[in-house]
């Protein structure tokens, strides 16, 4: 199943790291990027950036070799969305300027009110974690089974 980018709120980096980190939760140990990149239905270059940038942030272990690949470092139960969120925003606003200079009062009003929503959303966010969505997802998954079940007898 192919979720739009149109429909998804934040990042596609954020939501391609959650999906990332939802499989190697589900999956269990050690698991490669290519395996991961196929599950998420995304490019693994682009897959292994966020990678790198979750294991940056001690989200995540690599392992390098034949047996390598990617392994959560933080259980997903402790794990909030606010922490992969942060991970991810950090690493997309390094460098970045806040406002234009040509715009500058109305830049810096505007660059004020983003940072609240910011705080907002990560304090959302933190109410959050890994397992609660995997949770939610199964539950999910559960419900459709039942109403396909239905229709089908």
């Amino acid at each position: 199943m192919t979720v739009s980018r149109a429909r998804t709120i934040g990042p596609a980096r954020f939501n391609t790291a959650v999906h990332a980190l939802a499989g190697l939760a589900h999956n269990g140990g050690t698991v490669s990027s290519s395996i991961i990149a196929a599950q998420v239905q995304s490019h693994a270059t682009f897959l292994r950036r966020i990678l790198a940038t979750l294991a940056s942030h001690g989200i995540v272990d690599t392992r390098e070799g034949r047996d390598g690949g990617y392994s959560l470092r933080i259980p997903a139960d402790t794990l909030t969305l606010a922490d992969i969120y942060q991970a991810i925003r950090t690493e997309e606003q390094s460098g970045r300027e806040t406002y234009k200079a040509g715009c500058a009062p109305l830049g810096e009003a505007l660059s004020g009110v983003m940072q609240d929503a910011e705080r907002q959303v990560v304090e959302y966010l933190k109410k959050y974690t890994l397992a609660d969505l995997l949770h939610d997802a199964n539950q999910r998954k559960k419900q459709e089974n039942a109403r396909e079940t239905q229709m089908a007898d």
